[in-house]
């Protein structure tokens, strides 16, 4: 190898203050490397292994560097590794830049309960900011409430791609974007209505409707293991008469659009193909389904959560051959008994489910349970009048048993307050459950709480966030897949 028997090495700044690229010129077949980096030359985070091209000589390997505070200097230095050898970097310095005013995040402080140990990781939030307000939302923030990473633009949401890359609904389009930002692949609508169009689907996406289901891509985006986007996506259709409507009204529905690496539409689902315009229990019309929330099931198919109607939706999609027929209905009035029978242990408004664990058909769910509209043991709905109970907010967790059509409410922990829109939920490392109250009494406010998971939960760790809505907070293992940053 003569004299290259080892890399070279290159640090410079991205296009974003935070984040630095650490270059590794591979001078070998099978090169790979990784970054750890810290405060000091104790280091205590690293990046992901990143493999160079099969190529002997030539390429540089680019490891981008994330997860750091703004005008700060980290220590950082580069591990290599290839067949038959490897080494590591001398230390180097780096030191952040600074935040511009339009992209701070808002007031965010911590509590730590005494004798508490919260569980590893970093905070992936997707922030709505009040009207007129300029700020970052798409924000990382380690669990001390430090802002280390941000993406500029609106971000409803943000998520975390199997690839080490985030994907971010606009809106008007997605967006697939690397640790420094930089775009990767960008779906816009007027795509997507061409490939509608170009294959032959009845329906393509409208304007912006204006209804608070969402904006044209809305509320979630799922990457499957293939590769494939699925996108929501609000649609309407125009209805004559409808009962306690006369006249005409524009009912705003939702729409999962299955989008290939080339932008093509493979498979699609209407919601007004498969559910009764005239069931809006809770919102009335025209928001009629607004949905916000995706999961891809084991058995490939797909589970929407509707917020208009209390329903989490199984959908046949079998990987894209499916008929998109609803199999089942969960939630109050849906397909399933529920153990105890006490209607308001269901629940209502909900946000954000997540699989916790899949086993044939046996499933474990997380659900924040807003609870707007609930109904009580007694049939009344909570919040109509001073007589009328109040709402309150919940996490929760259920089991779900596909083939007696049974759930079980497994745990749950009342905060003790009505968060009426937004939110997360989701099982730790540790065991414990962290929940997101995304708009707590009405405030432009948030609370990110871990608590414990037993019959008398007990607060971990609470993130008490002022001036804008953590519509989804939520705990991430760090900024690299298959890494775990220590707290």
């Amino acid at each position: 190898m003569g004299e290259f028997s080892t890399p070279r090495t290159a640090i410079g700044s991205t296009g974003s203050p935070l984040v630095a690229q650490y270059g590794v010129w591979a001078f070998h077949a099978g090169l790979s490397a990784w970054v750890e980096f810290g405060p000091d030359t104790s280091y205590g985070r690293q990046t992901s292994v990143m493999t160079a091209a099969n190529s002997p000589a030539g390429e540089q390997l680019n490891i981008l560097v994330a997860g750091m505070k703004a005008q700060t200097t980290y220590h950082m230095r580069a591990h290599v590794n290839w067949p038959g050898g490897s080494w590591v970097d001398q230390d180097h310095t780096f030191t952040t830049g600074a935040v511009p005013k339009s992209e701070q995040p808002p007031t965010i402080s911590v509590v730590t309960s005494p004798g508490s140990a919260p569980a590893p990781g970093v905070e992936l939030f997707s922030f709505i900011p009040p009207a007129n307000t300029a700020m970052a939302q798409a924000v990382v923030t380690d669990l001390q409430g430090n802002m280390i990473w941000y993406c500029p633009g609106y971000a409803f949401p943000v998520k975390p791609m199997p690839n080490g890359h985030f994907i971010i609904n606009h809106s008007t389009d997605l967006q697939e974007v690397d640790l420094a930002c930089n775009s990767i692949r960008d779906l816009t609508v007027a795509q997507v209505n061409q490939s509608l169009q170009a294959n032959g689907f009845d329906f393509t996406i409208p304007p912006n409707l204006g209804q608070p289901g969402g904006g044209q891509f809305h509320h979630d985006v799922l990457v499957l293991p293939n590769g494939h986007w699925i996108a929501l996506c609000q649609i309407a259709k125009n209805f004559t008469d409808l009962p306690g409507y006369p006249g005409t009204t524009q009912v705003a529905g939702d729409a999962l659009l299955d989008i290939d690496l080339n932008g093509n539409i493979v498979w699609a689902w209407n919601s007004f193909d498969h559910l009764d315009v005239n069931r809006h229990p809770y919102f009335g019309l025209p928001d009629w389904t607004h949905s916000n929330a995706l999961i891809y099931t084991a058995d490939g198919n797909l589970l929407i959560s509707m917020r208009a109607q209390s329903w989490i939706l199984k959908i046949d999609y079998a990987n894209g051959t499916g008929s998109g027929n609803i199999l089942w209905k969960l939630g109050e009035d849906g397909d399933f008994a529920l153990t105890g029978d006490d209607p308001s242990q269901w629940f209502y408004s909900q946000h954000y489910p997540i699989l916790l664990s899949s086993s044939g058909p046996q499933m474990t769910m997380a659900v924040w349970d807003n609870g707007n509209y609930r109904i009580g043991a007694d049939g009344e709905e909570c919040g109509f009048s001073s007589s009328s109970p109040a709402c309150y907010s919940r996490g929760t967790i259920f089991s779900v048993d596909e083939s007696t059509d049974v759930a079980t409410l497994l745990w749950q922990d009342l905060p003790g307050v009505f968060s009426q829109w937004g939110g997360s939920i989701g099982t730790l490392s540790n065991g414990d459950v962290e929940f997101d109250l995304c708009a707590p009494s009405f405030a432009s406010a948030s609370q990110i709480v871990e608590v414990t998971k037993t019959d008398n939960p007990q607060t971990v760790w609470q993130m008490n966030i002022t001036g804008a809505n953590a519509y989804r907070g939520y705990r991430i293992p760090s900024l690299y897949p298959g890494v775990t940053w220590p707290k």
